[in-house]
């Protein structure tokens, strides 16, 4: 239960970064190789050479960020505004080395001026331990 309690405050805490446009942050967390990917169809089971709505390593996530950041950037004016919610916390597997499996389910809502879309959906995470956690 221990792992199960530490992977649920990890996930609310990143979504809280994302919540609160705490970006960086949210950035921080990834490992150097780590990857940020959305797969068109639940079938795809990896990124590389499959299409993709988004496959991002770090680099490529700070570049989305600046991008959005960018006073002269008027299509995001004014900034959206989200609230995510994590649930369904399953830790599938852990590893030997201490990194950890997990699936979860998601519904986020992003509200911009008059207009507000939901999104759901599911996340599975690879999640590394770290001398930090």
């Amino acid at each position: 239960m221990k792992t199960q309690h530490a992977v649920e405050q990890f996930l609310y805490r990143q979504a809280e970064l994302l919540d609160s446009k705490q970006w960086q942050a949210w950035i921080d967390l990834f490992a150097a190789d780590g990857i940020y990917w959305m797969p068109p169809e639940p079938s795809h089971k990896t990124w590389e050479g499959m299409p993709a709505i988004f496959a991002e390593d770090r680099n490529l996530m700070d570049v989305r960020m600046k991008r959005v950041l960018h006073p002269d950037a008027w299509s995001q004016r004014p900034l959206w505004e989200t609230n995510h919610v994590v649930s369904n916390v399953i830790v599938e597997k852990e590893l030997r080395n201490g990194d950890v499996e997990v699936r979860s389910r998601f519904h986020m809502m992003e509200l911009r001026r008059d207009d507000v879309r939901h999104f759901a959906g599911s996340y599975r995470h690879h999640l590394k331990k770290t001398r930090d956690g």
